[in-house]
C-alpha cells in the first residue's frame, strides 16, 4: 500500500498551522486528562509525534501508531522521544495490538479512517476497563478543509451527536465534547472538537 503522507512528512513539523494546532490540542488534552507516570498511552495517527512530544514527559510509555512509515520515521528520529515514544506502523483494525492501554489519544486522524464504527470498536478493545479516550477532529464541514487533496479523506468532519451515539454503542460513558479550537484555513473558518470518554 502506498504511503499517502510521504510528501507531507518531509516538512510537516515546520508548517506553522501544524505547530499551532498541536500546541492548542496538546494543552487542551493535558488540561482535561489526569496523566500520571505509569500510564501507557496509544497515540493513534501519531504522525511525526507533535502530540506525543507534549504528553511524553507525563507518562510511562507512548505507542505511536500510524500507517505512514514516512511520518513515523520523522517521529522515531527525534532524540527527545527516545526510550519513551515507540513507533508502530500498523492498522490496528486489521492487526490489533496485543496490549491494553490506559488512554488512546488522537488528533485529526479519524477523518482518514473510512469506517468510524469499526475504529471506535477497535479503540474499545484496546482499552482497559475505566481507561480513557481523548479524540480531536474537525466538526462537520463542507468538504473544503481538504479541497486540495481529498485522497485518503473519508469524512468531512463529524457531527458530535452522531459520534456520541457510536461511542455509546461501544461501551463508552462520561462522554464530553468541548470545542478545542476555531481556526481559519485557506480563507474559511472551521472548528475542532475534543471528545473525552471512559471505557465501561
Amino acid at each position: 500500500m502506498s504511503d499517502l503522507f510521504k510528501e507531507k512528512a518531509e516538512n510537516y513539523d515546520s508548517e506553522e498551522w501544524a505547530q499551532e494546532l498541536s500546541s492548542v490540542v496538546g494543552a487542551m488534552i493535558t488540561a482535561k486528562i489526569p496523566f500520571h507516570d505509569q500510564m501507557h498511552v496509544m497515540d493513534f495517527g501519531a504522525g511525526t509525534g507533535l502530540l506525543s512530544a507534549t504528553v511524553a514527559p507525563m507518562v510511562k510509555k507512548i505507542t505511536a501508531v500510524d500507517i505512514s512509515e514516512a511520518m513515523l520515521e520523522k517521529l522515531t528520529a527525534k532524540a527527545e522521544l527516545k526510550n519513551k515514544v515507540y513507533g508502530l506502523c500498523q492498522d490496528i483494525m486489521v492487526n490489533p495490538i496485543d496490549e491494553k492501554f490506559d488512554l488512546i489519544m488522537s488528533a485529526f486522524a479519524m477523518h482518514h479512517v473510512e469506517n468510524t464504527n469499526k475504529l471506535i470498536q477497535s479503540f474499545a478493545t484496546h482499552l482497559q476497563r475505566g481507561a480513557l479516550i481523548a479524540l480531536v477532529d474537525v466538526d462537520t464541514e463542507d468538504g473544503s478543509f481538504h479541497s486540495d487533496d481529498n485522497l485518503g479523506v473519508f469524512h468531512w468532519g463529524f457531527d458530535r451527536d452522531d459520534l456520541k451515539t457510536i461511542l455509546e454503542m461501544y461501551s463508552f460513558e462520561n462522554i464530553d465534547f468541548k470545542t478545542a479550537h476555531h481556526f481559519d484555513w485557506q480563507g474559511r473558518k472551521y472548528s475542532a472538537f475534543l471528545v473525552t470518554a471512559s471505557k465501561v
